[in-house]
């Protein structure tokens, strides 16, 4: 049995089969026994990914049940708050099945970031993606020109994406509403923890990319929600088994399902 973990990581699945077995192994490959708990929550996939989830004896997994004529944002976000009644750790971590840790220093990495204050309520990312420097130039360029023309190029709304985002917990649960409250997952808890005085800090993704890789957009290209033209073009579909080609040596490596705890 895990004793005194420091963080609850939160996990929401949709019919994602090798993208859920590649992060549930990734994160048991990398953190070391007894630091974390694993909450998966299904959103009544009905596939091999809940099958998968049920054969892990080292996880907790809650299964919701009926949820059709939800959207796909409010599926993840009630996912995300019956997660989140279960959490008894310090800390709380919201991921996707398409963010993979990377190195095995990636939890003391994180955990040293958010301790640096109690100030600091949460951590993570707005974008988690590798940009090329002529993609970055082609950006500073662009936007020079759209302030030229009067438009608005700054972010003031950004907040921690559930893609990869660390919180307090107990600031979470006495502050914020949770996760379900009509808007995307984690935005307004954002708003309301830095109008309680508390700061979120945003890691750069040069920074967090070293440890947590997120294969963007890859759940909604596996499940295309109506409306993505992004997610439903074939290069994107081409780029994902790209990216998952080069994780073939954990798809085939099935001990990473048993997991040794203190």
């Amino acid at each position: 049995m895990m004793s005194n973990p420091e963080v609850t990581i939160l996990l929401p699945n949709y019919k994602t089969p090798e993208l859920t077995k590649l992060c549930c192994r990734l994160l048991n490959k990398f953190t070391p026994p007894g630091r974390m708990r694993l909450i998966a929550i299904d959103n009544d996939s009905g596939d091999a990914s809940l099958e998968y989830l049920r054969s892990l004896s080292w996880i907790t997994l809650l299964e919701r049940h009926d949820t059709a004529g939800e959207s796909a944002p409010a599926m993840h976000a009630r996912a995300l708050d019956l997660g989140l009644s279960r959490v008894d750790t310090e800390f709380v971590m919201v991921m996707h099945t398409d963010t993979l840790v990377i190195d095995p220093q990636w939890l003391d990495f994180l955990l040293s970031r958010i301790r640096e204050s109690p100030d600091i309520a949460g951590i993570g990312s707005w974008k988690l993606e590798q940009v090329s420097p002529l993609k970055q130039f082609g950006k500073k360029i662009e936007d020079f020109f759209r302030r030229l023309a009067g438009k608005n190029v700054e972010h003031g709304d950004r907040y921690l994406r559930s893609h990869c985002a660390l919180y307090r917990t107990d600031l979470v649960r006495r502050l914020t509403h949770g996760f379900d409250d009509g808007e995307t997952a984690g935005r307004s808890l954002h708003r309301i923890l830095v109008n309680e005085g508390y700061r979120m800090e945003f890691l750069p993704s040069a920074e967090l990319g070293r440890y947590i890789r997120h294969l963007n957009h890859a759940t909604s290209i596996l499940n295309p929600h109506e409306g993505s033209r992004r997610s439903s073009k074939p290069a994107a579909g081409r780029r994902l088994r790209g990216a998952m080609s080069m994780y073939s040596a954990i798809l085939n490596s099935p001990e990473l399902d048993e997991r040794k705890e203190l």
